[in-house]
């Protein structure tokens, strides 16, 4: 694929990372093309660097957004006519002070993209987990590949996320449509709050998946009295 890359900063870096080492042609874009030229000679792999429209139309299939909530928007609001058509993939946490969403009470981040650029198929995807879990090659705890949720509205673009997913050594999950992105952002929020603020295991509050809908006595037959 050929992927554009909305901005600089560590998500570009990991996420880009990945696609490259898998074959896929990459451009790196920022406002600042000299951040951009260095992050695309640390990428190395013939990442390119480029303004940020230049790499919103080198993204033929895919342009991820690696931007600050609040940035995003205003982005592709600019660049909406060389997205038309293409796949945003939004990867975006609005989480503000005291873990709270900045999003409360109105539309998700990755809504707000789709309605900056009506034109593009946005996709949540990649927004659970901090940077350096995605630099990980591949990301697996305990013998099993981490499993990232998609959110999206159109199937190609979905199909194609889902590719960007297991390049990265990662298992795709069906989150759902775009209006449940919400709920990614919303979890998101949650686990850096137990993860950050109190220094919980995230993880440890879901049971395993046999238990996760009822009593898994009744299901196998076992006795429940």
């Amino acid at each position: 694929m050929r992927i554009g890359v909305l901005g600089t900063g560590n998500m570009a870096d990991a996420l880009a990372t990945h696609w490259v080492r898998a074959g896929h042609e990459v451009t790196i874009g920022g406002r600042d093309t000299r951040n951009a030229e260095r992050l695309a000679m640390r990428i190395g792999g013939g990442a390119k660097a480029a303004g940020l429209r230049a790499a919103a139309e080198s993204g033929q299939e895919v342009v991820l957004a690696a931007l600050p909530f609040g940035a995003g928007a205003d982005v592709a609001r600019q660049l909406r006519t060389s997205l038309e058509g293409k796949v945003l993939l939004d990867c975006s946490n609005p989480v503000g002070p005291g873990f709270g969403l900045l999003t409360e009470g109105g539309p998700s981040a990755a809504r707000r993209l789709a309605a900056a650029a009506p034109g593009a198929h946005v996709v949540k995807a990649f927004n659970l987990c901090h940077e350096d879990v995605w630099r990980m090659r591949p990301p697996v705890f305990g013998g099993r590949p981490l499993a990232v949720p998609v959110c999206g509205d159109d199937e190609s673009a979905l199909a194609r996320v889902r590719e960007l997913v297991r390049d990265v050594g990662a298992d795709p999950v069906a989150g759902g449509g775009l209006e449940r992105a919400g709920l990614l952002e919303a979890t998101a929020a949650l686990f850096i709050a137990l993860w950050v603020g109190e220094g919980a295991d995230a993880q440890a509050i879901a049971p395993p998946l046999a238990h996760a809908a009822g009593d898994a006595r009744r299901r196998t037959g076992a006795s429940v009295s």
